[in-house]
């Protein structure tokens, strides 16, 4: 509806453009065009094609491109094998969304981003789905460690991401094997006002630590299955790396193709390289 009386290009596919946006106000998506429409019309273009509306849904999801952010070819190296280490582990594991983007373009306070999609619309997310996307979040930390034997501060928000999820499952959701089907703590929470103050404590110390237990045990699970999967695919990773370095942004499109035109991995002993982060 809001793309209606703009001129749009005939490779425009609305329907991707949809499942990047999940969420949107009307307003949001006016916005969204018009920002669209304002990079094509700087690019001389008469129509706005797949590039424009792409990059302003990036610049809102992520912020502007920070072109004046000097990277260092080491640094540009290491953001690569992190976020090719998200995209590969998600493409690996059946509960996981599509991955559509892989980027090492700095935007915002992130230096790179992989963005999936997923196919449809949905309301509910099952464990078997929350675990595989703490693998894919735990993927960027595993890749920086398998190929450099260090990790960096990098992860800070995968790990934040990974946390919150985990405590979530165990803490709300009832997806603990050692608590079972109840709910940890009571949330404070203004519900006019839709906002959540936090939680109240409504369990023992010992309990505690089970929950804290829980917790680690969900998020080395992923670390562990991310390992595998980017030990397996270690010679597919640095080939994705090498075209990411030259092209910066790679598509799920070119992703499928690089992954096809690489031979397996063999199951190396790499794996004991260097042991997993606790």
């Amino acid at each position: 509806m809001h793309a209606r009386n703009k001129p749009l290009d005939s490779t425009v596919d609305l329907d991707v453009l949809a499942r990047q946006t999940p969420g949107f106000s009307g307003a949001d998506l006016a916005n969204l065009i018009n920002e669209a429409a304002i990079l094509a019309a700087r690019a001389n273009q008469k129509v706005i094609g797949m590039d424009e509306l792409e990059e302003a849904i990036a610049r809102v999801i992520a912020g502007p491109e920070r072109k004046s952010r000097r990277i260092s070819d080491k640094e540009k190296e290491i953001i690569a094998y992190h976020e090719v280490g998200h995209a590969l582990v998600m493409k690996a594991l059946p509960h996981t969304d599509p991955v559509h983007k892989v980027s090492i373009i700095s935007r915002g306070m992130a230096l790179g981003w992989t963005l999936s999609l997923p196919e449809e619309d949905k309301y509910l997310v099952s464990r078997d789905e929350l675990m595989d996307q703490i693998a894919g979040i735990m993927g960027g930390r595993v890749a920086e460690e398998i190929v450099f034997n260090d990790i960096t501060s990098g992860a800070e928000n995968d790990i934040q991401r990974a946390t919150q999820l985990a405590r979530r499952m165990v803490t709300q959701w009832g997806m603990s094997d050692k608590l079972g089907t109840v709910t940890m703590g009571h949330k404070e929470e203004l519900v006019f006002l839709g906002r959540d103050l936090g939680e109240q404590r409504n369990y023992s110390e010992e309990i505690a630590a089970v929950i804290d237990e829980e917790i680690r045990s969900i998020i080395n699970h992923g670390y562990q299955t991310a390992r595998t999967i980017l030990t397996q695919q270690r010679g597919k990773m640095d080939a994705v790396v090498e075209r990411l370095k030259i092209v910066e942004t790679i598509d799920g499109k070119e992703l499928d193709e690089i992954l096809a035109s690489e031979e397996p991995s063999a199951p190396a002993a790499a794996a004991g390289s260097s042991g997993a982060a606790s």
